[in-house]
């Protein structure tokens, strides 16, 4: 051991997020200290920190260990924190890449759509595997922009850790906000990551994450100090194409910075006494045999108290450094590997079901032109391999997988098989789509639900019910922004629907219809982007030249009065007599959130004397009125409905009873007098205090409402409520304002009642009569 021997240092932040917080839009952070990573020999002071120059791994040579080596991490962030800068140093320093790529170049690995690399900015997510000291990362890079928000949450899903970045000029934004709360309803353990310590006003203490102390500000900073062991790691660049693979390591000394000695050892007392708060082995170990002297605490004991924390997502480990300028990234691919969770220490309830057999969830699926669809899966249990037969429990379909590829952004390499915890892309599976449960037979799946119903505490249940609780899915957001879409030639319609089919397969965030009135094709996506985005790939990728009508605002509607209709279906076919008599009433249902499906309820003397079989054909001719509304066709919502009475002849057919009910129910619908609902987007505008008067006007004329004013070093964060129809192109709008230097974000809040003008506007608008 002695001189030659490996010292662990590790130095990090922990802060425990609040869920109540995030509700008011502000992250509270307890300051609970943490470890980050680094490894050093004692008597080396220049240490290379991954392959030599030149020597770049094949993604061949990447290792399969247990699964308790393996972590399967995402990088979420708000737009342009840095996710996928700090991706491209991650893949460097673990031997993948030869260069350096950077996002104003358009030459990242992970950003390889054209849109991507024209834009700037992640598109959709991009899974890459690789390395790092003996453990296997597979590592999701997600997209910021809000418009893709489901790219986050169908990646989140199948996750077993994330690293949240953050600017940290610019401290906690609105997307941010948006990723923390769908890594929380996930249950992921995270770490953070304060990037773009370089820029000015870059702070620790600002973004109250003060548990690594960067050694100088802005343009100067160039390391960080451990507030575990005291001692400093520095970068220090021989020019400015240094790839900050080299850096110093040695103990902070008094006699160095007097202040900064005193400030690293107040918090490293202070991380020991939070981490007790929130441990209790560790408080009994420093309450014991360590309460004299904190100094003589165990690194490996901190560091343990430390995982545990985190699993438990009590607290959260906040390293800092600049992806950019390459400080910082090496300590944090170390706590990643350190401090989240490998596979086997998620508790998913389902698998006690399988046992060993297969279980995988197809949770996204990217369109080859030579290879078809390849579906990415996550391996829960069991094992997968090339030629072999799957069964899709959401299709009913069994399915016969050619190929395995272990991804690399857009490149692919085969394997031969996937173990439990893995990710990987598969070859022929032409059924598949985001969010089907993959098992490795019928008979497993029949097997898995008798244990479930077993487990159920032997109530009697359906297989199809039990192996609806084996199923999670991915929850995809109804769009708000609906256009037409044409293609140059009626003779290019069909391949219009097969490039809408691939990519509605690819994105289950974008719809696509057919309007039954003028037969003209529907793209509904979640922003302008989102369809600019999807019209640009049609073009690109499939060759079609379409043209888009103008942008719509997809409006609901409800009603403003209770009323009841009746109606009577009575019509002879063949020598079958079909009659029905309904009668039933609706309400306005009073509640704080909104409901897209009605309330069915059932009147007593109704109840007594209906069959069973019979519901369905009622239930379904209800919801299919509710789809279009009486007044514009938009779907109805926060509904109440009552089904006073059904007369129904015997040899009536379940199709005549829907119709039935559905003609009776929208003329309840029109008596009861329809009120139109707008959707309301919560946006935060980033301006500078010079025009902020210009934003504040501009949003008053467009019937917004102003929640805060917030300062954030020199600029302003507006929090205001504006309809989204009044949102049509403001980025230009804003960009002239402020002479292109504010920024926004937008995110659905809720639908409001339009008032009774601008109603009125609206119906002359869609009737042409403005």
């Amino acid at each position: 051991m002695g001189a030659t021997m490996l010292r662990i240092t590790r130095k990090f932040s922990v802060n425990t997020l609040r869920s109540s917080s995030l509700c008011n839009e502000h992250v509270y952070f307890r300051k609970t200290k943490m470890r980050v990573v680094s490894v050093t020999e004692q008597n080396c002071s220049l240490r290379n920190y991954s392959s030599p120059p030149g020597d770049v791994k094949s993604l061949r040579s990447v290792i399969n260990p247990h699964i308790s080596r393996i972590r399967n991490i995402g990088i979420m962030a708000h737009i342009d924190a840095g996710k996928t800068t700090t991706t491209e140093r991650m893949l460097y320093y673990s031997g993948y890449i030869r260069t350096l790529g950077d996002v104003d170049d358009g030459d990242t690995v992970t950003d390889f759509m054209v849109q991507e690399r024209e834009r700037g900015i992640t598109i959709q997510s991009a899974a890459v595997t690789f390395d790092w000291k003996d453990y296997r990362i597979n590592l999701i890079d997600t997209p910021g922009h809000v418009d893709f928000t489901v790219e986050v949450e169908r990646c989140l899903r199948v996750l077993d850790g994330a690293v949240a970045v953050f600017d940290a000029a610019a401290g906690v934004e609105a997307q941010t906000l948006t990723v923390w709360r769908q890594a929380d309803k996930h249950q992921i353990p995270r770490i953070c990551f304060l990037n773009k310590m370089d820029k000015n006003r870059a702070s620790c203490l600002k973004s109250l994450l003060y548990l690594q102390f960067p050694i100088g500000e802005a343009k100067t900073f160039r390391g960080l100090v451990d507030v575990v062991t005291k001692e400093q790691i520095i970068w220090k660049p021989t020019s400015d194409l240094d790839d900050g693979k080299n850096f110093e390591q040695k103990l902070l000394r008094e006699a160095d910075d007097s202040n900064l000695f005193q400030e690293v050892q107040d918090a490293r007392n202070t991380l020991i006494e939070q981490v007790a708060d929130l441990d209790d082995e560790f408080a009994e170990l420093v309450l014991g045999e360590y309460s004299e002297n904190f100094d003589l605490i165990p690194a490996d004991k901190l560091r343990s108290a430390i995982r545990r924390i985190t699993l438990a997502r009590k607290a959260v480990p906040v390293l800092c450094g600049s992806a950019l300028k390459n400080k910082g990234v090496q300590p944090l691919l170390d706590a990643i590997t350190m401090y989240l969770p490998a596979p086997n220490e998620r508790s998913y309830e389902f698998l006690q079901w399988y046992k060993d057999d297969l279980c995988a969830l197809a949770f996204k699926v990217l369109h080859d032109k030579c290879r078809g669809p390849l579906v990415f899966v996550r391996v829960y249990s069991g094992s997968l391999k090339p030629q072999s037969a799957v069964y899709n429990i959401n299709k009913s379909c069994t399915e016969r997988m050619s190929r395995l590829l272990l991804p690399f952004a857009d490149q692919q390499i085969e394997i031969p098989s996937l173990m439990p915890g893995n990710i990987a892309l598969t070859v022929g599976l032409k059924q598949s789509a985001t969010g089907d449960t993959i098992v490795s037979s019928k008979a497993s799946a029949v097997a898995a639900a008798r244990r479930a119903g077993r487990d159920a505490g032997g109530e009697k249940r359906s297989t199809s019910d039990v192996e609806s609780l084996l199923l999670a899915g991915v929850e995809i957001p109804d769009p708000v922004f609906f256009c037409t879409i044409e293609p140059p030639s009626v003779a290019k319609q069909q391949e219009l629907d097969n490039a809408l089919s691939c990519l509605q397969r690819e994105d289950p965030s974008l719809k696509v219809k057919l309007d039954p009135d003028t037969g003209q094709t529907i793209l509904c996506g979640m922003g302008e982007l989102h369809i600019e985005i999807i019209h640009d790939r049609i073009k690109r990728e499939y060759g079609i030249e379409t043209y888009l009508g103008p942008l719509q605002i997809a409006y609901r509607e409800t009603i403003l009065n209770a009323a009841q209709s009746t109606d009577t279906l009575d019509k002879t076919v063949g020598d079958k007599r079909h009659f029905v008599t309904a009668e039933l009433e609706v309400r306005p249902r009073l509640g704080e959130r909104a409901m897209t499906k009605p309330v069915i309820e059932y009147a007593a003397s109704v109840i007594e004397a209906l069959p069973q079989e019979l519901q369905g054909a009622i239930e379904n001719g209800i919801t299919n009125s509710c789809i279009q509304g009486p007044l514009l066709g938009f779907p109805v919502q926060d509904i109440d409905v009552t089904v006073q009475s059904l007369t129904v002849h015997p040899d009536t057919s379940h199709t005549m009873i829907s119709a039935c009910v559905s003609r009776c129910m929208q003329k309840a619908l029109k008596k009861a007098g329809i009120q139109i609902l707008e959707p309301l987007m919560n946006i935060e505008i980033t301006v500078s205090e010079d025009h902020l008067s210009a934003a504040l006007a501009d949003l008053a004329q467009r019937r917004g409402t102003i929640q805060e004013i917030q300062s954030r070093q020199d600029n302003r964060v507006v929090v205001a409520a504006v309809p989204l129809a009044e949102t049509m192109g403001y980025s230009t709008v804003l960009r002239t304002l402020t002479s292109g230097s504010a920024t926004f974000t937008l995110e659905l809040a809720s639908y409001q009642a339009l008032n009774s003008q601008e109603q009125s506007a609206l119906l002359q608008r869609r009737m042409g009569l403005v």
